[in-house]
């Protein structure tokens, strides 16, 4: 029994700093802040949310229909320049599982 006792004695000491290295417990990190039962609950007392969303004060959906249009009718703008990689493919020779 004493030897079990003292073999356990590091292991207890090796897990007692583990929420040290928990990712949810170090500072600057990201915590659940209850966003989806929040989500929810306004969703219960509107039921019209469910369906359709709030547009936000003062938009007029004009840039919104804009885009869908342009999509619509395939003339869409392209993306800005941001001085990041260029991706381009290239089609490789591979056929098959190669």
């Amino acid at each position: 029994m004493r030897i079990r006792l003292l073999l356990a004695l590091p292991l207890l000491a090796a897990t007692a700093g583990c929420e040290n290295f928990d990712p949810y417990q170090r500072a600057g990190t990201w915590r659940p802040a209850g966003a989806n039962e929040q989500n929810l609950v306004t969703m219960a007392a509107q039921p019209a949310e469910r369906v359709r969303g709030t547009g936000a004060q003062g938009a007029s959906g004009a840039a919104a229909s804009a885009a869908i249009e342009r999509l619509r009718a395939d003339r869409l703008k392209p993306l800005p320049d941001t001085g990041m990689a260029r991706i381009v493919t290239v089609p490789s020779g591979a056929q098959g599982g190669n």
